[in-house]
């Protein structure tokens, strides 16, 4: 016992004197370019202002609740942070608010706060602490399927039973685990449903505080699907990146964005092209849709504020949802492009790096165009190819079966099927031909942005699967040069077989194929490590500044 106190002992001293310093962290922070997103809000009322300031009000509640469902001991390592005046802690907390919570997302979730866990939990704080995944797993197991429905449900946690006839493991919902804060959250959504004009925006509103407080989230994002006007707000649980064990829990979110309708209008014309994109994807007909959801809309966003899950790390640029496999098969999904992030990532990071990873004949093919065209497209795809599927004669969902593999492959899956359903749209005459030059090159440069990530984070991972794909497929080639270049020849047959490969592992539900892939491709390799050594100075990502919103709340 004395010598395993004494291993702890040094094992903690030698994390503690491992930890960056001030400088350090000034420069680990300085990754993330501090960014103002604005929107101009100079066409709605005196009524729609008062409505986003409560919007604002309520996603400042879903970050706190966010940091609590990271990890349970965020909460009071933010307020032993925020009472640290020394140089160090100021840059600490700065890092902290950026990542939420204390392990670097960018560098594989290192730590960087004294007393933090050495390994970021991988459940978050959605599973018991302490709890193995095999434990968790072989309970899910062994409970009727009408309580295993639950227990690997979106919208709920599991928890140590303390009575000891229970069994092991209880089903806390979120409404219950988050009863505080959710509490809070609804009543000012009500209260900016009441201040609101927009039948279906005061319809989705007062459905959500609903769920907030029931737990039933099926009525609301019908209501969500199905919002005009303005404003378009997305607050509630939605992405399971942040479950690393099983990708079954939904993490608190919230976009608070304002429409903009002329563009809007100019990409709702792809919905229409989604049945025909389904009908030809490169994979056995027997796993395709024959009938999508009949709500695809697509909308173009302007960012106000965001919390959550949707502000940590890397920022969002555009998204998919909802995920709730019972509202996509019945009604569809909805995408969301948010310009003005994007505009600010193209210019800050996506432009210099096309200046070092590419030869000089190929930069001047990046495009805002193609770069914006793929985010869209990605997103569409989100919504199709394989999401029921039958295994072994049961029904169940691509997520479930996937488990952990699920958030990446999905991931990669968008892109590279996004890739081909653009040129296959391009062959069709819908989009032109102009386009396919710049299609090609832009997502090459921005799969370096991407990478950049790291390859512990799902986006991250998902890129370093088809940027290597691609490499071993010949599609792109590393040039002697420490360039990257596409090979027009092979890039289309790349394309086409990874989206094949990936969307039959799905429809398969072949967990074992799904895990090697990742184990295999979702990998630095030494060319690309090359290349992004050379990457340094530009930043990864930005760091908003949301002075719209902050302009709406000292107006109150």
């Amino acid at each position: 016992m004395r010598f395993t106190v004494a291993v702890m002992v040094l094992a903690l001293a030698a994390q503690e004197t491992a930890l960056p310093d001030a400088t350090k962290l000034q420069q680990m922070a300085a990754r993330f370019e501090p960014t103002e997103i604005t929107a101009d809000l100079s066409k709605l009322s005196d009524a729609d202002r008062r409505v986003l300031a409560k919007l604002v009000e309520a996603s400042k509640i879903i970050d706190a609740l966010f940091l609590r469902q990271v990890w349970a001991g965020n909460q009071p390592m933010l307020l032993d942070l925020v009472r640290d005046e020394s140089p160090e802690g100021r840059a600490r907390l700065h890092y902290f608010l950026i990542n939420k919570g204390p392990w670097s997302r960018l560098d594989h979730n290192a730590p960087f706060v004294p007393g933090a866990p050495a390994d970021k939990p991988q459940g978050a704080n959605f599973y018991p602490d302490g709890a193995s995944k095999a434990e968790v797993e072989a309970w899910f197991k062994s409970v009727p399927q009408s309580i295993r429905t639950r227990s690997t449900g979106f919208f709920t946690v599991i928890r140590r039973n303390a009575s000891p006839t229970g069994g092991d493991f209880l089903i806390v919902p979120y409404s219950i685990e988050y009863q505080n804060e959710l509490t809070q959250a609804a009543a000012l959504l009500r209260e900016a449903a009441a201040l609101g004009t927009e039948p279906t925006l005061k319809a989705f509103l007062t459905k959500r505080a609903d769920a907030f407080l029931s737990n039933e989230y099926y009525a609301s994002d019908v209501a969500w699907m199905e919002l005009k006007g303005a404003i378009e707000p997305t607050i509630g649980p939605y992405e399971v990146y942040e479950d690393e064990l099983f990708n079954y829990k939904a993490a608190f979110e919230s976009f608070v964005t304002v429409q903009d309708a002329a563009e809007s209008a100019k990409l709702q014309k792809l919905a229409g092209e989604l049945q025909d994109i389904e009908d030809n994807l490169p994979i056995d007909p027997k796993h395709r849709n024959p009938k999508l959801g009949t709500l695809a809309p697509i909308v173009v966003v302007n960012e106000i504020f965001a919390a959550g899950d949707a502000n940590r790390g890397v920022q969002t640029a555009a998204f998919n949802l909802p995920n709730d496999e019972r509202v996509v098969r019945e009604k569809g999904a909805k995408r969301v492009m948010l310009k003005n992030v994007q505009d600010a990532k193209f210019e800050k990071t996506l432009l210099p790096i096309s200046k070092i990873v590419l030869p000089a004949g190929d930069r001047a093919h990046v495009a805002f165009d193609a770069f914006f065209t793929h985010i869209v497209v990605h997103e569409l795809m989100h919504g199709l190819g394989p999401h029921s599927i039958t295994v072994n004669g049961r029904g169940t969902t691509v997520r479930q079966q996937l488990k952990e593999t699920y958030s990446f492959l999905e991931e990669a899956k968008a892109d590279i099927s996004g890739l081909f359903a653009i040129q296959h749209m391009i062959d069709k005459g819908v989009m032109p031909k102009s386009l396919e030059e710049q299609l090609y090159v832009t997502y090459l440069a921005s799969a370096f942005r991407s990478i950049r990530f790291g390859v512990s984070e799902a986006h991250g991972k998902g890129i370093a699967v088809q940027l290597n794909y691609l490499l071993d497929q010949r599609g792109f080639v590393a040039k002697p040069d420490g360039t990257f270049e596409v090979n027009r020849d092979r890039i289309k047959e790349g394309v086409a077989a990874l989206t094949r490969d990936i969307m039959t592992i799905q429809a398969e539900g072949d967990y074992a194929k799904a895990k090697e892939l990742g184990e295999r491709l979702g990998v630095v390799r030494p060319e690309v490590q090359t290349a992004l050594a050379k990457l340094a100075a530009i930043p990864v990502d930005i760091e908003p500044r949301f002075t719209t919103a902050e302009r709406l709340l000292s107006a109150r």
